[in-house]
């Protein structure tokens, strides 16, 4: 877990307290990628905690939702945090809902009875900060405002961003096993949009910075910049510069050049 800590940039927090958790989830943002490279790779999507942290600490990548919290639950539950997995499913096109177990999202107690927040890492450009979970007013966020709403007919709660919901979340408790068919349907299914394209993403201070295909795409306090990327060697370079991704290969989507 200390090599976790130097990943991310961050020294041991002296107590598992809210404001600790807020620089946590921030520094995670900022430096290890959201990215589905896995998938294209042919490399297999673990949900092992001992994989989970071999991946992002020791080889230095990043992964999507169930692995990005999986291990971030991992690295908050040695500290001192009480972590709580929550499965969600994503609002899509038109309103409708993916599959059951289709987001892993974190529900985090800390010591000083500030919470509980709802913690993410893996949902690529959502909120910089932990949200109140009992909130259900607005909250306002470097990435914009935020609600959390009851659905009052199931008792589940919506997370909007900008009046625009992201997804649903069950507040039942749950284990990291639980996900193991989402994450196989994610990283296999021809209906996933994981599947169909190459992406890697992570915040940075001005912004975000995407590499999309052979697309580096940069968005500095809120002007988008696109640069196509000539050749492989530009797009190993820009995985490199960009992410601190160390890769022998490019990933290509089915059907796509990469």
């Amino acid at each position: 877990m200390d090599a976790y800590l130097r990943r991310i940039g961050a020294s041991r927090p002296e107590r598992a307290d809210a404001g600790a958790l807020r620089d946590l989830q921030l520094r995670h943002l900022r430096t290890v990628p959201f990215e589905n490279l896995s998938i294209h790779l042919g490399e297999d999507i673990v949900l092992d905690e001992k994989a989970l942290l071999a991946k992002i600490v020791d080889a230095r990548r990043g992964g999507f939702c169930y692995e990005l919290n999986g291990a971030f639950a991992a690295l908050l539950c040695d500290l001192g945090f009480t972590v709580t997995l929550l499965q969600g499913r994503v609002f899509g096109d038109e309103g409708r809902l993916g599959i059951p177990y289709d987001h892993l999202a974190l529900l985090v107690e800390t010591v000083d009875s500030t919470g509980p927040w709802l913690a993410d890492v893996g949902f690529g450009d959502h909120s910089h900060h932990p949200l109140a979970f009992e909130e259900r007013g607005d909250q306002k966020d470097p990435a914009g405002t935020f609600r959390i709403v009851e659905d009052p007919e199931y008792g589940d709660l919506d997370v909007y961003r900008d009046g625009k919901p992201q997804f649903r979340l069950d507040t039942r408790p749950r284990v990291l096993d639980d996900f193991r068919a989402g994450a196989w349907w994610h990283s296999t299914s021809p209906h996933s949009h994981f599947t169909q394209s190459v992406v890697c993403s992570r915040l940075t201070a001005e912004g975000r910075i995407t590499l999309s295909g052979r697309k580096l795409i940069t968005t500095v306090h809120g002007e988008r910049h696109e640069q196509p990327l000539a050749d492989d060697a530009a797009v190993l370079a820009a995985y490199r510069d960009h992410f601190g991704l160390l890769l022998d290969r490019l990933p290509t989507a089915p059907g796509r050049a990469t």
